[in-house]
């Protein structure tokens, strides 16, 4: 028989899972409706079910883990606690729930820190002991790789680097403070600050086309691609304000790299370039030139499973 673990990503609207081998290998692969399940019995039950009918496709396989990625998941805890889009209030014990179901270990984090396993399991850091990733999308999550062990903290919710304030005073976070780093780093960051340029500046653009509601990180990376002056403008600053963040956390755990992954990683070199040349002017004397700033290794379509897997391969381990 060969083990496989289940990689399971839990997300505001879908719940995406998959049995994945040793080798990062994913042999199978489902989804259900996150949001159609708002008693967390009921959504127990038919993860667990989903999970079996998955295995029972597969002849020759046993399953000897389960890792989740979850919003406000707490590893020490094994629990989903106070997620704002998730349907469960409160501190839900979800592994506590699944075990009942099927007894294998279970291992949960968040959905930066599973990234940060991935890559560290199945990814571009195999060969690394310090490492951050940072995920760049609604929001910005960060997974920190310290000498080949991811960061928990004391409460288990340590490296929310996303938000640290980087502008005192600054934007507006859904955190309920102002001038989080995710509110200029992030996807969403880029386009509150494409929407600021688009009133400062006299420039023409192909951005004032698009209505406000429909304005993308991809569709202002394309107008950069393109030389569009406030694609480039809005595409420097959130480099500058990148590499503000990044330059922290350099002078914080010296990773030897630095991974950006997520939908404004996406942009490719009109972000990298820009963001490598300012954090080497950013940082202290002592780290130039020890920091690699790099694109995930892992495929964006298969991350969150990978992730959510290798957390459970390394707990076997």
């Amino acid at each position: 028989m060969k083990d496989v673990v289940a990689g399971i990503d839990i997300g505001g609207t879908n719940t995406v899972f998959g049995l994945v081998e040793k080798t990062g290998s994913i042999i199978a692969e489902d989804r259900l409706m996150t949001t159609d399940y708002p008693e967390i019995n009921n959504y127990v039950s038919a993860l667990v079910a989903a999970i079996n009918r998955l295995i029972e496709t597969k002849s020759g396989i046993k399953l000897a883990g389960i890792g989740i990625g979850a919003p406000n998941a707490n590893y020490h805890r094994g629990t989903i606690e106070l997620a704002p889009n998730l349907a469960w209030k409160g501190i839900v014990p979800i592994a506590e729930y699944i075990r009942k179901e099927i007894d294998v270990p279970i291992a949960i984090t968040n959905d930066a820190k599973a990234a940060a396993m991935g890559e560290m399991i199945f990814g571009g850091a195999k060969e690394m002991k310090n490492f951050i990733v940072f995920t760049l999308g609604t929001g910005l999550g960060s997974g920190i790789v310290i000498n080949g062990r991811v960061l928990y903290g004391h409460t288990g919710f340590a490296g929310e680097l996303g938000h640290t304030i980087i502008v005192p005073g600054g934007r507006d976070c859904g955190c309920g403070r102002q001038g989080c780093f995710e509110t200029y780093g992030s996807a969403s960051g880029l386009v509150r600050t494409v929407l600021n340029l688009l009133s400062e500046m006299k420039e023409e653009s192909t951005l004032r086309d698009i209505p406000p509601s429909q304005l993308t990180s991809k569709k202002i990376a394309d107008a950069a691609a393109k030389n569009d002056p406030v694609a480039l403008e809005a595409m420097d600053y959130t480099a500058e304000m990148l590499a503000f963040g990044i330059a922290n956390a350099v002078g914080f755990s010296s990773p030897e790299a630095v991974f950006l992954f997520g939908g404004l990683a996406q942009a490719g070199e009109v972000l990298f370039g820009p963001v490598r040349e300012y954090v080497d002017q950013m940082v202290m004397p002592i780290f130039k030139g020890t920091v690699k700033i790099l694109p995930s290794g892992i495929p964006e379509s298969n991350a969150a499973v990978l992730g959510a897997a290798a957390l459970a391969w390394n707990e076997l381990k």
